[in-house]
């Protein structure tokens, strides 16, 4: 007879087993959740920049300030309920739905350019490229991102802020500085943010999303605004 039991060990080791393969589980449904809400955010905005640019393009210029109002509304009304099943998803799509729509003054300014349905379509091409490759990268780098959380905060406050200074400037210049910064920023947010998410940092399928598509939609119109300037420059 042996001079101690293993079985409780092995139960234990059993045990042990089916929590980390049960944790597993769960973090690739909600991986499969934060993606498939990132994919109908996509969509949602996609039909408001149509609806803007098809019907609603002098409504929205009219009221662009109301329509920006609303759409910070519905993003902080969108964390203040992400723990609500079904009010946050209609936050989610109503808020991605209406930046589509606040994207119609820059879009139909594209559009209207010589080439500018080309533009745009690199615009989107060069986005989806980029946000593949860095996600990609976060998922294969053994470097820890979360570690760049406050550079990148400050850097987004100086971007905010220099874009408010450039509403009065109105330079030429310095919006390219800005849009060119901002793209390569919101590049590295979109490792940061997908690292965060398949290490189980958010607690939310809901905000993970809202933050990777923010990632796109800035990344998106950084590109447009440097394609949109150089193309204009080239006629």
């Amino acid at each position: 007879m042996s001079l101690y039991d293993r079985k409780p060990m092995n139960n234990y080791g059993q045990y042990a087993e089916n929590s980390f393969v049960q944790s597993d589980m769960a973090l690739v449904s909600f991986v499969k959740q934060t993606y498939q809400l990132f994919a109908g955010s996509l969509l949602a905005a996609t039909i408001g920049a149509y609806i803007g640019i098809s019907a609603l393009g002098g409504v929205v210029a009219q009221y662009y300030i109301g329509f920006v109002i609303l759409e910070f509304a519905l993003l902080f009304g969108l964390f203040f309920t992400k723990a609500k099943p079904g009010i946050n998803l209609l936050m989610l799509f109503a808020f991605t739905f209406v930046s589509g729509l606040t994207l119609t003054p820059i879009l139909s300014r594209v559009l209207g350019m010589p080439g500018g349905a080309s533009i745009v379509a690199q615009a989107f091409l060069l986005t989806t490229a980029i946000f593949g490759v860095m996600s990609i990268f976060a998922l294969r780098t053994t470097k820890d991102l979360a570690s760049m959380g406050k550079i990148l905060f400050i850097a987004l406050i100086v971007v905010v802020i220099g874009s408010l200074i450039n509403l009065f400037l109105g330079s030429p210049l310095l919006q390219v500085a800005i849009a060119g910064v901002s793209a390569i920023l919101f590049s590295i947010f979109i490792a940061y943010d997908t690292q965060n998410i398949v290490r189980g940092l958010y607690d939310s399928p809901v905000t993970a999303a809202v933050s990777l598509y923010l990632d796109f939609l800035n990344l998106f119109v950084s590109l447009l605004q440097l394609l949109g300037i150089f193309g204009s420059r080239e006629e």
